[in-house]
């Protein structure tokens, strides 16, 4: 029998993502591109991006992007306005939170724009939920007096 000279399935090229945390040159916008936040994921490789020059468009996830770059809602990405239709455009990057702020502080995203909006909690709270309980003698007695089964 022959042997075996493979090198495996498809959980090789899963594998682990080392360069992920790599360093990368930040790209700004050209001419026919424009910054945007993520609003709404609609599934099939689209979602609703809010651009930042006030236009809110439907946008596709190109190809290149499918399967490898994870868009979650509130993320910064460029998109590639489309020359024939105004309301449409496609995801050319997404950019992490260090890049989205370095944009930001480069002035290229205005103020407003929040970074972290994928953060379900405020910048205070520490994930906990809180509970307050009143005495439970309150509620179910009135003025202070035990219900009997007969009186009722």
């Amino acid at each position: 029998m022959p042997k075996n000279k493979g090198k495996g399935g498809k959980n090789r090229r899963r594998g682990k993502n080392e360069n992920d945390r790599e360093k990368r040159e930040l790209i700004f916008k050209e001419e026919g591109q424009e910054y945007a936040q993520v609003i709404k994921m609609l599934g099939n490789g689209r979602l609703e991006a809010q651009c930042f020059d006030g236009e809110k468009r439907l946008a596709h996830i190109r190809g290149k992007l499918r399967k490898k770059v994870w868009i979650n809602q509130g993320d910064i990405i460029l998109l590639s306005l489309r020359d024939y239709q105004d309301e449409k455009g496609d995801v050319i990057m997404k950019y992490s939170a260090d890049e989205a702020r370095s944009l930001k502080a480069y002035g290229e995203l205005p103020e407003s724009a929040k970074i972290n909006e994928t953060d379900t909690f405020g910048p205070n709270d520490d994930g906990e939920c809180n509970f307050d309980f009143a005495d439970d003698q309150e509620s179910d007695d009135e003025d202070g007096k035990d219900i009997e089964i007969d009186d009722i």
